[in-house]
């Protein structure tokens, strides 16, 4: 007997232009999600979720990203049965011109990505 075909995994991303300025600096007031997003601008290159560096459990993570996915600030697709996240920078820039470089900005000036920037 064949083997039942599994569907693929995929993730649906909101477009931009649903995503209010109000949702999108929400998502970013959390240290943790600024630190991801500091974490995937300085990679340049898409991440794995197993890759951060955050002090939360997984289950906590996963809601950080899932935050971030809603408020159009990461892309999440599967790439076999690993989720990836993008940066999604120059979509954002377009959206909200200036605002994530600002607090890109910012991140670096208070300590980076790094355990500083959480006060640990």
């Amino acid at each position: 007997m064949a083997r039942p075909r599994t569907a693929s995994r995929s993730v649906e991303n909101p477009s931009l232009d649903g995503v209010s300025l109000q949702q999108f600096l929400e998502a970013l007031t959390d240290p943790v999600r600024r630190r991801a997003v500091a974490q995937l601008a300085a990679a340049g290159e898409a991440l794995s979720c197993g890759t951060f560096v955050m002090p939360v459990a997984p289950s906590t993570a996963t809601h950080h990203f899932n935050v971030l996915r809603e408020a159009g600030v990461i892309r999440q697709y599967y790439v076999g049965t690993t989720k990836l996240n993008t940066l999604r920078a120059e979509e954002l820039e377009k959206r909200f011109p200036g605002l994530l470089s600002s607090v890109l900005a910012a991140v670096e000036r208070e300590g980076g990505a790094g355990e500083a920037s959480l006060g640990g």
